[in-house]
């Protein structure tokens, strides 16, 4: 027995607290049971017009699934949701790495959820291109905002696809209006001048900037803040109040320099922080005005409907190459002519026509 004066090592073990019993085996194997029944397509859309989050997420990973044997189903669910749909604001929000996005969008959904809004934010992570993994880490950084009730966080895995979205943000959208929310926030991954596909779906795209990090000069360039409807400088607390306001000048008069919209809308600058809550109300205030005037002006309207038309067209295309690539004669000759093209037996160009003619032809029979 160690003596009374002598330390006890910090390694040393203690007694835990054992494991308790399992009574109810039953139990656990209804839950496990309960897991991998699929519910059909008018459980899913039920439970979504009833604001179920359970029904909800299923839904949306359903959608989001690849598997062919999906797609009916997922067409099915998104069918019975469209009628319940389009009654939403739809906010894009992005920014380069670092700029605080999804700080910002926790501060921005909590002010709105106050304001009686319900929120729904599907954030966009970037997948590795070398292992296809994603850490979907945005619930665990809007840890304040999960545990509204009157907001909802869906993360995905960007994949493959460019523009700063997921594959089918699209479809998911009209779910989370279906499901009640009429406020969708997209976030994207953030790759700066490649956002194109989330500005093909939302209603206002909101440009997030920090100052003293280079940004300014971007001003001058075209790409992105020619479609930003406004530009927020994050991070303008403390030290860094007099930086971002003078990045607010440089961007406001860079913004002069592009021609003007078809909505008429002249983009705001604005400067906020996302910690001390900040100018936050004042973004809320511009994106209401963005909505009155488009709105008066039929823009708004008129806008809907040339997304409706643009998402059917990258629709066929995705269904195509998805068509193309599951076919097994194109993937025996895939590996062939891919090998062929490596060693120089074949041009890209050539071998390419060869397997778009073997599919056409085996279409045509």
């Amino acid at each position: 027995m160690p003596s009374p004066n002598k330390q006890s090592s910090s390694l040393q073990e203690k007694a835990g607290i054992s494991s308790p019993e399992i009574t109810s085996i039953a139990a656990i194997n209804q839950i496990q049971k309960n897991r991998k029944k699929q519910p059909s397509a008018n459980e899913l859309i039920n439970g979504i017009l009833d604001e179920n989050r359970t029904a909800l997420s299923r839904a949306i990973t359903l959608v989001e699934s690849t598997n062919p044997d999906h797609a009916e189903k997922a067409n099915e669910v998104i069918k019975g949701c469209l009628p319940h749909a389009n009654k939403s604001i739809r906010i894009g929000i992005t920014g380069v790495p670092g700029v605080g996005k999804s700080t910002f969008i926790e501060a921005f959904g909590t002010f709105l959820t106050q304001l009686g809004k319900k929120v729904a934010v599907l954030a966009v992570d970037p997948s590795s291109s070398l292992s296809h993994g994603s850490i979907l880490g945005d619930k665990t950084r809007m840890e304040e905002l999960v545990k509204d009730e009157n907001a909802f966080i869906r993360p995905s895995a960007s994949g493959e696809t460019l523009g700063g979205v997921a594959r089918k943000t699209r479809e998911s959208i009209i779910l989370c209006e279906a499901a009640g929310f009429d406020t969708i926030i997209i976030e994207t991954v953030g790759v700066g001048q490649s956002e194109t596909a989330v500005h093909s779906m939302v209603d206002f795209f909101l440009l997030l900037k920090i100052s003293g990090a280079g940004d300014e000069l971007q001003g001058i360039k075209r790409g992105i803040m020619e479609m930003a409807d406004a530009i927020v400088i994050n991070k303008a607390d403390g030290d860094n109040i007099k930086k971002a306001n003078q990045a607010k000048l440089e961007f406001n008069r860079a913004l002069h320099l592009f021609p003007p919209k078809k909505s008429n809308w002249q983009p705001k600058v604005t400067t906020c922080s996302a910690i001390t809550k900040d100018g936050i109300s004042d973004i809320w205030n511009t994106i209401s005005n963005y909505f009155e005037m488009t709105n008066e002006t039929g823009f708004f309207p008129e806008k809907r409907k040339e997304q409706n038309h643009f998402w059917m067209m990258e629709t066929i295309n995705e269904q195509l190459k998805l068509n193309f690539y599951n076919q097994p004669e194109i993937i025996a000759q895939l590996e062939l002519n891919k090998k062929a093209v490596q060693n120089d037996e074949i041009s890209p160009f050539a071998a390419a026509q060869n397997l778009l003619k073997l599919y056409f032809n085996k279409g045509a029979k």
